[in-house]
């Protein structure tokens, strides 16, 4: 698992007046749930590498010399602007089961790619019941077998021991979609077939 390492400072004001001064300030306000809520401030600069990337991260956020591993839980974004206008993390606790959303990674080359199809990637990420010692970073999807016009869903995938789905088994993840000239071509040659017999 990737660590992305957040330096904050704890914010012992949460009311509104103080929250808007954080924000002002070039900040942005973040809560750490766990044994002990931690409100804490940070800036986009050090969220960037958690925030703005499709693959799943963990963070390290140091507050006062104390390091909290974590994952990210909500974000919340301005209407317009789109900046990070606030953060909640949920910590990490040795065998405590969390929740979140991991990436579906594509493996292999489908048989119906190589026959000209084109592969659609339907389902992107999966959400996860696991404790932090089962975590993993993705799961993984082998799509060598998958001829023309066949889909994979979830329940076909390797699930990790430890891990529990939480999506419905029969969600399709991706499909080698026939492209329309294939399809024509195809129906072409079925046609003059069947006018020859």
């Amino acid at each position: 698992m990737e660590y992305v390492k957040i330096t904050g400072e704890a914010r012992p004001d949460t009311g509104k007046k103080a929250t808007k001064a954080v924000r002002n300030g070039g900040g942005v306000p973040c809560c750490i749930y766990g044994e002990k809520n931690i409100n804490f401030s940070t800036t986009a600069k050090e969220l960037k590498n958690l925030v703005y990337t499709p693959a799943f991260k963990l963070a390290e956020i140091t507050i006062g010399g104390a390091a909290h591993k974590c994952i990210l839980k909500d974000i919340q974004f301005h209407p317009t602007t789109e900046e990070i206008v606030h953060i909640d993390f949920q910590e990490l606790i040795p065998k405590r089961s969390i929740k979140v959303e991991v990436p579906v990674t594509l493996t292999g080359v489908a048989k119906g790619v190589r026959s000209g199809g084109k592969m659609l990637h339907l389902l992107r990420r999966i959400k996860i019941k696991t404790t932090p010692e089962k975590l993993v970073d993705e799961l993984i999807a082998n799509v060598d077998r998958l001829e023309l016009g066949q889909s994979m869903r979830v329940k076909e995938i390797e699930i990790p021991e430890g891990i529990e789905v939480l999506v419905s088994p029969n969600i399709p993840i991706c499909q080698v979609e026939i492209p329309r000239a294939l399809r024509s071509a195809t129906a072409a040659a079925a046609a003059a077939e069947a006018a020859g017999k």
